[in-house]
């Protein structure tokens, strides 16, 4: 297995490398960053918000800040892959401007993700990109976070490009199932506040609990458990980072009756107590 790991002193950008027999992302996952994920070989399923995106060798999948997401394996689950994470300000999105970007980024602002199959043309400058992003992780030159930033903004750039072209490869469902689960992940998007269990929405959706459990499990990555907890964690630290609420008022907003319950389930998704996003405002 091939692997590289790279994060600046800031923590505002991260470099992965991986070539992996077969890989499962560890826990649950959002940040604060913009996440591109460029498959260079083999499938991957792509879990985003609420529906799994069937990846291919080419694709580009570009999250934005704050969108919980998640890798499954395919069926055929050798892979490669780059995932790069950078700040919004690393793209000239500050709060200064109001999270503005310029014009050909637009299309970053207007998505909550982009999926982005590139014609053989621009994949070849595309993995070109790549390529002299992780020689420069590995070889660590002088200025070579600089240089790595600027290769990733290239990238963007011919990402955006297609995208602002129509060219954003549309969203399908694998299978049925796969679509049943993105409209009870939808509904949990949209009751996250109220008293949710695995059997409340089970029977909402006439399956039982454990079938539900099940195929959840199988077609986001998630448990039922960790996906309304990584649901209702990102609403709580948007909360923290843009309001004045007292964090006993944020939990119950987000759907917890305890304040000890909910700091131990923000700690276990974001490894930070909610007080350490109130003090970076």
């Amino acid at each position: 297995m091939a692997e590289l790991h790279h994060e600046d002193d800031t923590g505002k950008f991260l470099v992965s490398y991986r070539k992996a027999p077969s890989h499962h992302m560890p826990i649950s996952h959002f940040h604060s960053t913009y996440e591109i994920y460029y498959l260079m070989s083999g499938q991957r399923s792509f879990f985003i918000k609420d529906r799994t995106i069937a990846m291919e060798a080419g694709d580009v999948v570009i999250v934005s800040p704050n969108i919980v997401h998640r890798t499954i394996n395919a069926a055929m689950p050798e892979h490669e892959r780059l995932i790069v994470n950078m700040d919004p300000s690393y793209l000239g999105m500050t709060e200064q401007t109001g999270s503005a970007a310029p014009n050909v980024l637009q299309p970053l602002l207007d998505h909550e993700y982009l999926v982005i199959r590139l014609p053989l043309l621009d994949r070849v400058s595309i993995d070109g990109l790549a390529e002299a992003i992780i020689r420069e992780m590995r070889e660590q030159k002088p200025g070579f976070e600089l240089f790595a930033q600027t290769l990733v903004q290239q990238l963007l750039i011919l990402c955006c490009r297609h995208a602002g072209q129509g060219s954003v490869q549309p969203v399908a469902s694998p299978s049925a199932m796969h679509e049943r689960i993105s409209e009870i992940a939808q509904y949990i998007n949209r009751h996250y506040m109220e008293d949710l269990s695995l059997q409340i929405v089970a029977d909402k959706f006439y399956v039982s609990p454990y079938y539900l459990s099940r195929i959840f499990k199988e077609a986001t990555g998630f448990t039922f458990v960790e996906y309304l907890s990584s649901v209702r964690i990102k609403e709580a630290k948007k909360l923290l980072e843009g309001s004045a609420m007292k964090v006993s008022q944020i939990a119950k907003k987000v759907g917890y009756g305890s304040v000890t319950h909910f700091n131990r389930v923000f700690k276990s998704v974001t490894g930070r107590a909610p007080l350490f996003y109130r003090n970076e405002r």
